[in-house]
């Protein structure tokens, strides 16, 4: 097969394809062979009817269309991974000369819009100036740590002072909205903590300062999410029976026993550090290499991004969050008017994070492509066992999915940008805040 590659204006390009009989000839065969099998001519055993039959039952225009159907895509792909280009969209054929396949093969050209490509030398992405997050744990931190492990252990006791934010009121709410109640809203001795405005902060200020016996009556738009109420405008009244405060455990021996598996406050207190230094680590490593996508997304700040790919890409973080939110029991629409956020300024806001994101892609693939990053078969088999055991599905039914759906070309993309920021973390020159350069990572240097 030979191909040619010529610009064709901003961002696409044309192939031109030239397939000899020898490469199309096995294609042929298959078309007929689909077509025998779905055919049932008498005398003929389905899946072995000739030629020459097919053709007379279906006539030649069905043959070269089932031809083509195979042809088009698989000789087309082939062109793509010999210019190593990277197609946006759908291409657009033209040009087909199928006057005699069998004899003198296939031709046709293929327009096509690509992703843009950057080159980039060493000193572009090697000893790049990076911040990282100081990990350490501050005794302030461990300690609010700490509180919070003793929140999980904390009893309720009746207290006599109103009610203020943090306590709990244990009460008779009644709810009702557009003339019916909502039982999921209310109930008989009810604990609610105020503060927590899970009915809004309109409902808490009306109950700061209640002591037993306290009537009150307010109407509030209940926030998501919130049960049937949510988003409506719904009507409480509340009958205040008791006032009750958080009491935490005292921070001694007994409550290390309790809460932990260990005998003394010291050595929980020194577990809590190490879980809590761990997660800092990470956070800081999370933390270097975002800022390391950051500067690399400003060396392709100058480069003109199709508006398809920049559409496309908003798209997919718009029906992500979409789907985020179902999964949470709401909805899009639910969460743009709780956060007070238009359509148009939550699309606006993802196209930006899609901007930034494509160019980050972009200079990690030039990054790729300068050390000659690949990816071998071995490693989309670990990633595809990876992904077969996180859905509990058999290796082979993944591996088909992927292949069937694109997306193993998408996942060995993802590889490949990852091992390039990898890279490009390695060999930076690591500032780690609240101190001199701690880390200078250099070839030949560890």
């Amino acid at each position: 097969m030979e191909t040619t590659l010529e610009e064709a204006g901003k961002h696409r390009v044309k192939l031109s394809v030239d397939v000899p009989p020898a490469e199309t000839g096995p294609v042929l065969d298959l078309a007929y062979r689909h077509l025998a099998g779905s055919v049932n001519v008498p005398g003929f055993r389905k899946g072995k009817v000739p030629r020459r039959v097919i053709e007379a039952q279906l006539g030649e225009g069905a043959v070269l269309r089932e031809f083509l159907d195979h042809a088009l895509p698989d000789f087309y792909l082939r062109a793509i991974r010999e210019h190593e280009l990277a197609p946006v969209g759908e291409p657009e054929f033209d040009d087909l000369d199928v006057r005699d396949v069998e004899k003198d093969g296939l031709r046709f050209t293929a327009t096509v819009e690509i992703r843009p490509r950057l080159e980039f030398t060493e000193d572009d992405y090697k000893g790049l100036r990076l911040d990282r997050p100081a990990a350490e744990v501050t005794e302030r931190e461990l300690d609010e740590q700490l509180d919070r492990l003793r929140e999980r252990f904390a009893e309720l006791d009746s207290v006599g002072h109103p009610a203020r934010r943090g306590d709990f009121l244990v009460a008779d709410i009644k709810a009702t909205g557009g003339g019916e109640e909502l039982p999921d809203l209310g109930g008989q001795g009810v604990l609610y903590e105020v503060g927590s405005e899970s009915f809004g902060a309109e409902f808490d200020r009306e109950l700061e300062g209640t002591r037993p016996g306290g009537i009150h009556k307010v109407t509030t738009t209940v926030p998501e999410p919130s049960g049937e109420g949510a988003g409506r405008e719904v009507s409480f009244s509340v009958l205040v029976k008791e006032v009750k405060a958080k009491r935490l455990p005292a921070l001694d021996e007994e409550f290390a026993r309790t809460a932990s598996e260990f005998d003394t406050l010291e050595e929980l207190r020194e577990d809590v550090r190490t879980k809590l230094t761990s997660l800092k680590e990470a956070q800081s490593e999370a933390s270097l290499r975002d800022e390391a996508l950051r500067v690399l997304a400003q060396k392709a700040a100058d480069v003109e991004i199709p508006e398809s790919l920049v559409d496309r890409e908003t798209e997919s973080r718009v029906e992500s969050a979409r789907g985020r939110m179902e999964r949470q029991g709401a909805t899009l629409e639910q969460f743009l008017e709780a956060t007070q956020t238009t359509e148009l300024e939550f699309r606006s806001d993802a196209r930006n994070h899609a901007v930034r994101a494509i160019r980050a892609d972009l200079a990690l693939e030039a990054v790729a492509r300068a050390e000659g990053l690949v990816v071998s078969d071995d490693d989309l088999d670990r990633v595809v066992e990876a992904l077969a055991k996180d859905v509990d599905r058999p290796v082979k039914e993944v591996r088909r999915q992927l292949e069937a759906s694109g997306q193993m070309t998408s996942l060995a993309g993802d590889i490949i940008r990852d091992r390039a920021l990898n890279l490009v973390v390695e060999h930076a020159e690591i500032v780690t805040e609240g101190a001199e350069i701690s880390e200078t990572k250099t070839e030949g240097k560890a």
